[in-house]
């Protein structure tokens, strides 16, 4: 199997509760999402999708994929797809770092290779754990009483498990905290999620002030350094996210005990091929997981649902359903939430079928021989 064709396409994902919002005043009203197709000699199409959250969160941005996509793309065309090692290996060499840029090719390739061998990407990832992923629902940060208030909607839904979004103002987000934890009920979950949003002594202030509270606390400082200074000043169970760049910083944070969970995010670790490592890393350690992405639509959520499938139920801490929050259909196929779980579909791949009538013209297109 060659690759004769890539495609990538731009789609703007509006959002059903008409903004997002997080520590240091960033929000986001509509996601900008790129959709990459892989076409290949065999007849085959792989589907892949990146969508970074906004350009103030990572180091990632909507027109960065697509442009770093115009350098990745013609230097893939005639390479076989399903050999992932040497499809990586390749855009590690034509494109040093960009992460986030390479993640819809790999994971697009995945969609291909289980495509190809009539097997749906969960089994490909290390086979299907239990019968469904359970499903978080983040808070997006608003008024102490008003993000209090949103639990009991998502509670309808099925949801149990809650990311507050904090990282603002000390004082504020403590009312945040105590608000919405008020308000749960025996089995469900906190996590106060502060995006990196606190200097370390308001961090200290914040865990300090909640200490009889039942909540996690989930990246508090923008540095690694910074959060494990706050790790080793609580006895909350911790979380680190944005400082899990990759394998390395990874293999740290297991050495020095520096979290409790770990969010691996798709993009952020240059797609399913590296998170998996990291996964069977976790796996191995004994760490339990938030398997997601930084946000996305249909596509996006089918990998994480096939991702997350395809870990232990164990340490499966949760998953996220993107396509939840939006109100676009992209591809026909991808996994919805019932209650507040998902499951991976069975169909070969990702098990997605893109609507090209939504998705428009391509933005990009590379071509065998051109």
């Amino acid at each position: 199997m060659r690759l004769t064709g890539i495609r990538v396409f731009r789609v703007e994902l509006p959002l059903r509760e008409g903004r997002y919002a997080w520590s240091g005043g960033k929000s986001v009203d509509v996601f900008d999402s790129t959709v990459v197709a892989l076409d290949t000699d065999a007849g085959l199409t792989g589907w892949g999708e990146v969508c970074p959250l906004g350009p103030v969160y990572l180091p990632a941005y909507a027109a960065g994929a697509r442009s770093g996509l115009g350098e990745l793309g013609p230097q893939l065309l005639g390479l076989d797809p399903t050999d992932l090692g040497v499809l990586n290996h390749t855009m590690d060499r034509v494109l040093k770092g960009h992460a986030y840029v390479k993640s819809a090719i790999d994971m697009a390739a995945w969609d291909l290779l289980g495509r190809a061998c009539g097997r749906p990407v969960a089994s490909l990832l290390g086979g299907r754990h239990g019968e469904a992923v359970e499903l978080y629902r983040a808070i997006s940060q608003d008024r102490p009483e008003a993000m209090a208030s949103r639990v009991a909607g998502y509670r309808a839904e099925g949801y149990r498990r809650f990311q507050l979004k904090v990282g603002g103002d000390p004082d504020t987000d403590i009312e945040r905290i105590r608000a919405v934890r008020a308000v749960l009920t025996t089995g469900e979950v906190l996590v106060a999620d502060a995006n990196t949003g606190w200097l370390p002594h308001q961090a200290l202030r914040v865990v300090r002030a909640v200490r009889d509270v039942d909540v996690y606390i989930e990246q508090p400082c923008a540095t690694f350094e910074e959060c494990l200074a706050v790790r080793r000043a609580t006895d909350h169970p911790f979380v680190l996210d944005e400082s899990i760049q990759d394998l390395g910083v990874l293999l740290r944070a297991l050495e020095l005990g520096a979290m409790d969970v770990v969010n691996l995010k798709i993009s952020k670790l240059g797609g399913l091929t590296r998170t998996r490592l990291l996964r069977d890393v976790c796996v191995e350690r004994g760490i339990a997981m938030t398997l997601e992405d930084s946000w996305g639509g249909d596509i996006v959520t089918a990998a994480i649902a096939h991702l997350a499938h395809s870990t232990p139920e164990a340490l499966r801490f949760s998953a996220t359903d993107f396509n939840s929050y939006g109100t676009r259909e992209v591809a026909r196929g991808a996994p919805r939430r019932e209650g507040g779980v998902m499951r991976a579909g069975s169909a070969p791949g990702l098990g997605v079928e893109p609507l090209e009538d939504v998705l428009g013209p391509p933005v990009l297109h590379f071509r065998g021989g051109e």
